[in-house]
């Protein structure tokens, strides 16, 4: 049974998922595309900063390619980071259902706080 979702309406789909300090190095799943969607937006929302000692990242892709949408998103202060691979992604666009991955990379001192929000919209094509 496919975890994607379509709405029986013309909308705006998304996805979103949380993340914290504790993810760190983890390809976390954010949820799964259906078959022929076309992604818009993408990004994280920090509500509370990561303050590992050295780097406090994010990469947003698929499970094919884990930074084909965002690489290397700051966490380190709070607010919204929209992804940055937007103008050359290959990955905006899928045949198949696709699983969309966010992976936190911390170093330094180890963190000890840092929560975010994943987010992704779509757009289902239609044939019909």
């Amino acid at each position: 049974m496919s975890q994607a979702r379509i709405y029986h309406t013309q909308q705006l789909h998304y996805i979103v998922k949380q993340i914290t300090f504790a993810d760190n190095g983890t390809a976390v799943t954010v949820g799964v595309l259906p078959a022929n969607s076309v992604i818009i937006n993408a990004g994280v929302v920090v509500t509370e900063a990561f303050n590992a000692g050295t780097t406090n990242v994010l990469d947003i892709g698929t499970s094919a390619d884990a930074d084909g949408l965002a690489t290397d998103l700051a966490l380190g202060t709070v607010g919204r980071v929209g992804a940055d691979e937007f103008g050359t992604s290959n990955d905006l666009f899928s045949t198949s259902e696709v699983t969309i991955t966010a992976t936190v990379a911390l170093s330094g001192t180890a963190a000890t706080t840092g929560v975010g929000y994943v987010h992704l919209e779509y757009i289902p094509v239609s044939n019909g």
